[in-house]
């Protein structure tokens, strides 16, 4: 699960393993396999960098964030 935060300043977390795209139009645009669609504050780059965090963190073997 990665952070994101929407344009009302509310954080919340997203499975990116739903992500299907990411855009820049120009707010950043996260469209997931079911086709929902959710405008998030970070930038294109940003979410990127989560996710490959997240990655590292799931293949790394730790389970919990944190450790």
């Amino acid at each position: 699960m990665i952070p994101v935060t929407r344009l009302n300043k509310s954080e919340y977390f997203l499975n990116s393993d739903l992500i299907l795209y990411v855009e820049s139009l120009p707010d950043t645009v996260i469209t997931l396999r079911s086709g929902d669609k959710l405008v998030v504050r970070e930038s294109v780059s940003e979410v990127c960098n989560k996710i490959i965090a997240y990655q590292k963190l799931i293949r790394s073997g730790f389970n919990q964030v944190g450790e």
